[in-house]
């Protein structure tokens, strides 16, 4: 359904010393800064990006948006909270642990917000 994910932010490199982390404890690799100083993740098909805003105004988060990633269990999701908050992460919404979703889904939800206030999720889904 989707080609890319694209966020915005002031400070590339803090940016990238989050996401390389986070994300380097769900098992994707080191993000490559392109030709245009974008941050670019590649993995499984997806790629995730990172820039500073095209218009040349701040960077914002967007209120009531979440972005998901998928953690392999619990222990990737928790180990993926970890280097978040060990690399200008903050945490929000409750610690990580199990959630009801619907249909009497389980889930297993860590969520943070990067340096640039986005919010995050990893989710592992149990059943």
């Amino acid at each position: 359904m989707f080609s890319h994910i694209m966020l915005g932010a002031d400070d590339i490199a803090a940016s990238k010393a989050f996401y390389d982390a986070a994300l380097g404890a769900l098992g994707v690799p080191e993000g490559v800064v392109d030709e245009w100083g974008r941050v670019v993740y590649a993995h499984a098909g997806g790629r995730f990006l990172l820039t500073k805003p095209i218009d040349g105004q701040p960077a914002s988060h967007g209120n009531g948006s979440t972005m998901g990633f998928v953690a392999a269990s619990p222990e990737a999701a928790d180990a993926w909270h970890a280097a978040g908050l060990a690399n200008g992460g903050t945490a929000c919404e409750n610690p990580p642990g199990i959630r009801q979703g619907t249909a009497s889904r389980t889930m297993y939800l860590a969520y943070l917000r990067d340096p640039s206030g986005n919010k995050l999720c990893a989710l592992h889904r149990i059943a």
